[in-house]
């Protein structure tokens, strides 16, 4: 599905929507009695099947796939939601589609990325094709903790509220001929649903994220920094 076109689907640059779119015992002295070996073997054991865990949590969220070709849901990749990042130029084209027809009708979301994007493919799609795109991570279903930044790129693509980005309100400055774009979304299926609020900005653009938002994104603007 060669086409590497912003066609108008789900968020779309040029479309302003307001508002909401139909839109976690041993003894005190640290010391082990005879009497104490079978729990340490359970304790042995415990510690290794949670390193078991861990190494499975870590190998599913480093699975990824390459940036370009087509991927058949269920077979080629899972369902879930997938994040590439530093992608340059808009030369990151995806698309969601629920068959393999190629044609306009198959597609159920899609978009040109520069900087970072994150995807939900869902187990009802048919379809996910990539092109142009660095490779695709798997990432968990919500935001990670850490220390979520107050600044972002103006152009970086997509954020995680509660992970890349801190909720608050946010300030872009010196924006031109309505160049700027940004969104507030409440999930990663780039449908206008997942929309909660969004525009196109000439001059100062000034846009409070929730800490309920589940992204945010940003196209063509100078970059934000938080000021409340």
């Amino acid at each position: 599905m060669g086409m590497k076109a912003k066609i108008t689907l789900g968020a779309v640059v040029g479309v302003v929507v307001i508002g909401a779119v139909s839109a976690n015992g041993g003894s005190g002295d640290g010391k082990a009695s005879g009497g104490d070996k079978g729990s340490s073997a359970s304790a042995d054991r415990e510690a290794g099947a949670g390193q078991d865990a861990g190494a499975e949590a870590a190998a599913e969220k480093k699975a990824a796939f390459e940036g370009d070709g087509d991927f058949q849901v269920g077979s080629d990749i899972k369902p879930g939601t997938y994040r590439t990042t530093g992608n340059t130029d808009d030369m990151c084209y995806w698309e969601r589609a629920k068959d393999a027809s190629g044609e306009m009708d198959s597609l159920l979301a899609n978009d040109n990325v520069s900087g970072t994007a994150y995807v939900t493919v869902k187990a009802t799609d048919k379809l996910f094709s990539s092109s142009g795109c660095n490779d695709w991570e798997a990432v968990g279903p919500r935001a990670e903790g850490g220390s979520p930044a107050t600044t972002m790129a103006g152009g970086g693509g997509m954020f995680r509220v509660g992970a890349d980005i801190a909720p608050g309100t946010y300030r872009s400055a010196g924006n031109t001929d309505d160049m700027c774009y940004w969104e507030r979304a409440k999930d990663a299926e780039h449908s206008l649903d997942s929309i909660i609020a969004n525009d196109n900005v000439t001059g100062t653009a000034v846009v409070t994220i929730s800490a309920s938002d589940a992204y945010f994104k940003t196209s063509g603007c100078q970059d934000w920094k938080k000021t409340a």
